[in-house]
């Protein structure tokens, strides 16, 4: 009789045994379940932030109503983010290239391209050019971060701005320049003229 009550003590720690096993196990697999569903999800909400599409040496031409182009903005390298609409450019090149008007160029090292706004972003060794025409002088403008908005063809910085124009040369804090009218308007700073010619 003895044995027999050892033989179910014996059997019942082990199925005790085999119980919490079997319990430890599911607690342990829901756990896991929970933790790579939250790593999913914060996977998922870093993804937004990633390039949708990345792009070498690319051209973008935006065209005016009557199909002329207006300007181009060119770049070694284009990464375009989908939650802000913008795009990250390295090396970019924005043309001016509106009817009627002078060619103004612009190089930086790196640019922000807002899609939604039509507005770019250049940073870094920002350096502008534009021809002269009859109608004005020739500009050059060196400033380390500027904003254009490219359907008004204006650009503006608060930056401190080295210009030359024509055979003057302006040191300012700020600058607005607007293609349309050919008009330079300074911040505070300084302007030399050359001496009149006798």
């Amino acid at each position: 009789m003895a044995t027999l009550v050892n033989r179910r003590t014996s059997h019942r720690w082990k199925l005790l045994a085999l119980m919490l096993t079997a319990v430890f196990f599911a607690f342990g697999s829901f756990w896991l379940l929970q933790a790579l569903q939250s790593e999913d999800t914060d996977n998922l909400g870093n993804a937004g932030n990633e390039p949708d599409y990345i792009v070498e040496n690319f051209s973008l031409v935006r065209m005016t109503e009557s199909g002329q182009p207006r300007y181009l903005v060119s770049g070694e390298r284009l990464a375009h983010h989908p939650v802000s609409d913008v795009s990250e450019v390295s090396k970019p090149v924005v043309e001016s290239m509106a009817p009627g008007r002078p060619r103004m160029t612009m190089h930086a090292d790196r640019a922000q391209i807002h899609h939604q706004e039509n507005r770019i972003e250049l940073i870094d060794n920002v350096d502008i050019v534009r021809p002269a025409t009859p109608a004005s002088e020739a500009m050059r403008a060196r400033t380390s971060a500027l904003t254009v908005l490219a359907d008004e063809e204006i650009v503006r910085t608060d930056r401190p701005v080295q210009m030359e124009l024509g055979a003057s040369t302006v040191n300012s804090v700020g600058l607005v320049a607007e293609n349309p009218t050919q008009k330079v308007h300074l911040g505070r700073g300084q302007i030399v003229y050359p001496p009149r010619q006798r």
